[in-house]
């Protein structure tokens, strides 16, 4: 095992890991309540990956981590009679609300409870591979991208956005700053860990991406307005993230005194009924190697 691939965890995971545990949990149930201002908050990315898929097409599309399922079901929109989109989530509860909301509109989009890393897919089943940040919880990203490569068809097309530093996002990070002090010790950010930031580093992610496969890499800075209803705000701002997660188990006086912190800290970014935020993202592109 060479230097590059020992340090972008090549060794074997358990499937799904401790990211199972936590899609299943609370911060599962979280995204499912918060589904409907989360998917307007980042309609623009779903916007931006369907439009990778032609109108009418016959293409088979793999959406990876879809989560509430929003981005399978645009994609699912634009295929035509011949194509076929599948969202792959590790979490039971988000993947309930997809396969609801795919009912609803009468979607031929199929959902499936998986891990990236361990699933036996069809080989060489799909022509284009998209995430709507969901690639940055990999417990072992190569592993996990190798066998995504090997579902691909030879020449097939790899689009995902994933958040870059934490230090160009700091309406994500808002959060932990301003209730730290309130809290117990919420649990560190660990640079290229698993976790919302893990593909900050853009050399780490070529890396992963040519050990597991894939060729043609590139990575494409996106910064992208984004807004949230100030209504929404609370709510988002007390069941996401690590915050999140601890308010839950939080006395009412310390969840009060939290509140209060967090309102006062987003304000700065909130005006005419809105919360507003610049997104620093990364459109990663990549194609599927013709030979391993």
């Amino acid at each position: 095992m060479d230097e590059r691939k020992a340090r972008n965890g090549m060794q074997e995971a358990a499937p799904g890991g401790d990211q199972a545990a936590r899609w299943n949990g609370p911060a599962g149930r979280a995204w499912v309540e918060a589904q409907a201002a989360l998917d307007a908050l980042f309609e623009p990315f779903e916007r931006l990956l369907a439009g990778q898929v032609p109108e009418g097409s016959a293409a088979g599309v793999l959406d990876v981590g879809c989560g509430t399922g929003a981005t399978t079901l645009a994609i699912a929109r634009r295929l035509g009679p011949g194509g076929r989109c599948l969202g792959l989530d590790l979490s039971a509860p988000m993947l309930a609300r997809a396969r609801e909301r795919a009912a609803a509109e009468g979607s031929p989009a199929r959902f499936l409870q998986a891990d990236a890393a361990g699933h036996a897919f069809e080989p060489a089943a799909f022509d284009l591979i998209v995430s709507r940040f969901g690639v940055m919880f990999f417990d072992d990203p190569v592993r996990a991208f190798a066998n995504l490569r090997a579902a691909a068809k030879p020449g097939a097309a790899l689009r995902c956005i994933a958040w870059r530093s934490p230090g160009e996002n700091p309406f994500m990070t808002t959060a932990e700053r301003a209730a730290a002090p309130l809290l117990p010790p919420l649990p560190p950010r660990v640079p290229d860990a698993p976790g919302q930031f893990a593909f900050a580093d853009p050399e780490r992610v070529r890396g992963i991406l040519e050990d597991s496969g894939w060729t043609a890499v590139a990575l494409r800075p996106l910064d992208v307005p984004c807004r949230l209803p100030a209504a929404d705000l609370q709510r988002y701002i007390t069941r996401m993230g690590p915050v999140g997660t601890a308010l839950q188990q939080a006395d009412a006086a310390t969840r009060a005194r939290v509140v209060a912190a967090l309102e006062a800290a987003f304000a700065a970014y909130v005006a005419e009924g809105e919360a507003r935020f610049t997104a620093a993202c990364w459109l990663v592109e990549a194609t599927a190697a013709k030979e391993r």
